[in-house]
């Protein structure tokens, strides 16, 4: 018995350095292949919210994942979803705030409201997510879809791309948006009809409008 522990003791183990090396090149494999699922998307949603800017959009989904690696590395794949796209809300309305203040010098005295989520949500049933791809069942482009949404105000953009593409729910997206449950509807509803309306000539829908 006595060899036999000897034996177990001389095992190598692997040293904490080992360890932490290991665990830092999982976190980046992790990392790598979660930009490749959302990188394409998360390209659209802000090249449509900086109007067309793709190098400043660029910019901010590559300081959105430096931040995510950063703060949340330890957390779960699934966590990293809701989790970069708060981060990516938050360089959005920081870099919507600097060019709101580029455009008018004398707004640095005064509160900037982007958004106005408050004043704009109703009370209305939240709609069921809807598939983007319906619309391809009418001939409808990938372009002409990403035209539509960049005619739309950001934020009703935002709780499109959030809810349709990415399949977050009301709850959800109202945590990454920072903002009450009904403004999401409220955005989310009036996205919906303001598509409806874009692509009437394709009659997406059937001809038919929920309300």
């Amino acid at each position: 018995m006595t060899g036999f522990s000897i034996s177990m003791d001389l095992a190598p183990k692997k040293s904490q350095t080992e360890t932490a090396s290991a665990q830092t090149s999982t976190s980046e494999q992790r990392l790598r292949f979660f930009m490749q699922d959302v990188t394409g998307r998360a390209l659209v949603m802000m090249e449509n919210a900086t109007q067309g800017h793709n190098g400043i959009a660029m910019d901010l989904v590559q300081e959105a994942f430096i931040s995510l690696h950063k703060s949340y590395a330890d957390k779960s794949t699934e966590e990293w979803y809701p989790l970069f796209y708060t981060i990516l809300n938050n360089k959005l309305q920081d870099w919507r705030r600097k060019e709101a203040r580029r455009a008018s010098p004398f707004s640095l005295f005064r509160k900037i409201d982007l958004d106005s989520d408050d004043e704009e949500a109703m009370e209305i049933v939240d709609e069921s997510t809807p598939n983007p791809l319906q619309f391809l069942d009418q001939d409808v482009t990938i372009e002409e879809i990403q035209d539509a949404i960049s005619e739309l105000p950001v934020r009703q953009q935002q709780a499109f791309m959030l809810r349709a593409w990415e399949g977050f729910d009301t709850q959800t997206t109202a945590s990454i948006m920072n903002c009450s449950e009904g403004s999401v509807k409220t955005h989310y509803h009036r996205a919906i009809q303001g598509l409806r309306t874009a692509l009437s000539h394709l009659n997406p829908y059937g001809g038919s409008s929920h309300e």
